[in-house]
């Protein structure tokens, strides 16, 4: 059956000039000879890593022969013509199984593709595999181990391989680190993508929420959930993140637009960068390299306000995880029972019961509280409601949005994650000091992670958080950022 280009699709990817593309990238050659090196690299390096938990060699191959056949003024409009990617094991590919990291989704063969991977697909993506994750995205457990799956073993950091590579999108992260893709999509549901970017010394993006289309992703919380990019730079991102818009999002062709010109910012001449203060004072040396990157932004122009905040209330934490339990329930419940497979009408219920059966490996390391408390959550329909706006505004109207306006800000900038901590199987995550990831999760902001530090050689991400449905905006001053780190003009 012969598939037609949506025409918003066409519109976003004609955007994309061949000017936008890398340096000796997969555009400028063979995708197949592309593909063949992508797959060479994991063969030969990912057993120290774990980053890769499954590949179709031979479906992305033709896929990249096939691409290699087309006349080469139509693989030209192909904004990611023939670059390999890789997916978080948790977005259905119609070649693999997808089964966020447990032994219960093992046969999870959906046979379709997410809706985001399709574009990608469109796009001139050609897709390798399956990167692994932190079992159910980090939602199983209040001891989980990052990058730790049942069925991917432990990820290990791309620069410490002793350290943590962040979760849950630990394996894109890491394959994008080590060089084997240029791109890799992850999930986010509050730092999933950002923070694993962040300790691995690569860029990720978060979009504002509803930008890019949840469908065929198992699910944590619908009102948080979102996939994005994570690469090796930002004029990449700009490009991944324009194929994998949903077009019925508000803005969405605004957006594209924008991100085909998210190198033309020449200087910060005249920008507002606010600092927030949550993220710093926990170490000198963190401090130190956001002070840097400030010193840049103010010597290319822009003015910094210093020590923006937000209190929160008594209860917002335990608010939000509430939120979390709540959706994930309802969330995960629709997604099994929609599955096309045999695994169709599992409970959640079932996978308590699934990983008690097998806790030789699926209770190895740690257990299954969050589960359990999602199953015994007391809330009701209106007790939700009520719960989820006050949380919202808190993040939203009386946080992020009062700080923009406040302040007159056009970024917000803060330490994202780092540096890695030691992998600790007995313990669990050793996080340090806040994290930027959860106001913009849960106001729906555009986050984006950029490697401008490092601490004892290890990569410290910087945050840029926008303003909602800016994130062509955000990310053309990220680029900016990066260029300056780099020494360019």
């Amino acid at each position: 059956m012969r598939r037609v280009r949506p025409a918003f699709l066409a519109m976003a990817l004609a955007a994309f000039t061949p000017s936008l593309t890398l340096a000796g990238s997969p555009a400028a050659g063979s995708a197949l000879a592309a593909v063949d090196a992508a797959l060479a690299r994991i063969e030969r390096s990912d057993a120290s890593y774990a980053a890769v938990v499954a590949v179709d060699g031979a479906a992305a191959r033709a896929a990249a022969a096939a691409q290699d056949a087309l006349p080469p003024a139509e693989r030209a409009r192909l904004p990611l013509a023939g670059q390999p990617v890789l997916l978080k094991d948790n977005i259905e590919s119609r070649e693999l199984p997808t089964t966020a990291g447990s032994l219960a989704l093992a046969e999870n063969r959906t046979g379709r593709d997410a809706p985001l991977v399709a574009q990608l697909r469109a796009a001139g993506a050609i897709v390798l595999g399956k990167t692994n994750l932190s079992e159910w995205a980090n939602f199983r457990s209040y001891h989980s181990i990052s990058g730790w799956s049942a069925v991917g073993g432990q990820t290990v950091n791309a620069v410490d391989p002793r350290r943590s590579p962040c979760g849950s999108s630990s394996g894109s992260a890491v394959a994008v680190a080590l060089g084997y893709v240029d791109i890799a999509i992850g999930t986010e549901t509050s730092g999933s993508i950002v923070c694993p970017a962040a300790v691995n010394g690569v860029v990720g993006v978060k979009p504002t929420h509803g930008l890019v289309a949840g469908a065929g992703i198992v699910p944590i919380a619908a009102s948080q959930d979102t996939a994005g990019p994570i690469t090796r730079d930002v004029a990449l991102a700009a490009r991944t993140l324009a194929a994998m818009l949903d077009p019925a999002a508000p803005g969405a062709e605004t957006i594209a637009a924008g991100l085909a010109r998210v190198a033309g910012l020449d200087s910060l001449e005249g920008l507002r960068v606010g600092v927030f203060s949550n993220t710093t004072g926990y170490a000198a040396e963190r401090d130190r390299e956001l002070d840097a990157v400030l010193d840049l932004a103010r010597g290319d122009g822009a003015s910094v306000i210093s020590g923006l905040g937000i209190e929160r209330y008594d209860g917002f934490s335990d608010d939000a995880e509430a939120i979390l339990l709540y959706e994930f329930r309802r969330d995960l419940s629709a997604y099994l029972a929609g599955l096309p497979n045999a695994l169709a009408g599992l409970t959640l219920e079932d996978l308590i019961a699934f990983n008690a059966a097998h806790a030789g490996r699926e209770l190895r390391y740690f257990g299954q509280e969050v589960f359990l408390a999602a199953r015994d959550l007391d809330l009701d329909a209106a007790g939700y409601a009520a719960t989820r706006d006050r949380l919202r505004r808190q993040a939203r109207e009386e946080g992020l949005d009062r700080l923009f306006a406040e302040a007159g800000l056009d970024v917000l900038i803060g330490i994202t994650e780092g540096p890695a901590w030691m992998i600790d199987t007995v313990n669990g995550d050793a996080f340090f000091g806040e994290s930027m990831a959860s106001l913009p999760a849960i106001a729906g902001n555009p986050h984006i992670t950029l490697p401008l530090g490092t601490v004892d050689g290890l990569p410290l991400g910087i945050s840029l958080v926008g303003r909602r449905g800016e994130d062509h905006t955000l990310l053309r001053i990220a680029h900016r950022f990066e260029t300056l780190h780099r020494g360019g003009p």
